[in-house]
């Protein structure tokens, strides 16, 4: 996905993004950081998948496409495609994204702009960065990460976010389009860390029933 999709499905401000550092987690081949650092905005990406070669990533992404466009195909009906406009469009756009993450990924790397790392544990330290993004990952595979690896998972993306900063997760619904069952509990175990919470729409309506991310001030 690109700047410009983050930008809508967070409802960011870019010149907030600029006063200190932001972290994408489980950001994959997403351009996000790329053009980020390309309008003076420090970021960083943390994903298990830059343990592989740029070859590896690029094979990965290809046909990550080429299943979910597939996918999509037989779904068109049920999506919002007013960002998108239409498959073609849609696809042209993640590949577009792919190719700027391999360029910057090839120069980058080696300089910690792309980070290995995995929730629930992140390679950094405490208080390390002003805005967490966490984007299609938690809530979306809740069949395979249950209630405690979402509890823990948020829980660390705070530990790395400063106090004052903010965690955003998007979307809060599965694969299936249904929220997560445990959501109310799981708000409550935040709350009693000391954690405030929010709810804010989502300006990149596209999955049905996505239209808000949640929020997690420190």
């Amino acid at each position: 996905r690109s700047f410009e999709e983050y930008v809508l499905m967070f409802a960011l401000d870019e010149d907030k993004l600029k006063e200190g550092p932001v972290l994408d987690v489980g950001a994959g081949a997403s351009s996000f950081v790329a053009s980020a650092n390309e309008r003076g905005i420090r970021a960083v990406a943390a994903d298990p998948l830059y343990d592989l070669s740029k070859e590896k990533i690029a094979e990965h992404g290809r046909k990550e496409i080429e299943t979910s466009t597939a996918k999509l195909a037989g779904l068109t009906g049920k999506f919002d495609w007013t960002y998108y406009g239409d498959l073609n469009k849609h696809r042209d756009n993640r590949e577009r994204s792919l190719e700027l993450f391999l360029q910057d990924y090839d120069v980058w790397l080696a300089e910690g702009r792309y980070t290995a790392g995995r929730l629930p544990r992140l390679p950094f330290a405490d208080d390390s960065f002003a805005t967490v993004l966490c984007s299609h990952f938690l809530f979306l595979y809740a069949e395979q990460f249950g209630y405690d690896f979402h509890l823990q998972a948020i829980r660390e993306l705070a530990r790395v976010c400063r106090p004052g900063g903010e965690v955003r997760i998007y979307p809060l619904i599965d694969l299936k389009w249904r929220p997560f069952e445990q959501l109310p509990e799981l708000l409550d175990d935040l709350c009693r860390d000391g954690f405030t919470i929010h709810f804010y729409e989502s300006k990149l309506p596209f999955i049905p029933k996505s239209r808000q991310f949640l929020g997690v001030r420190k």
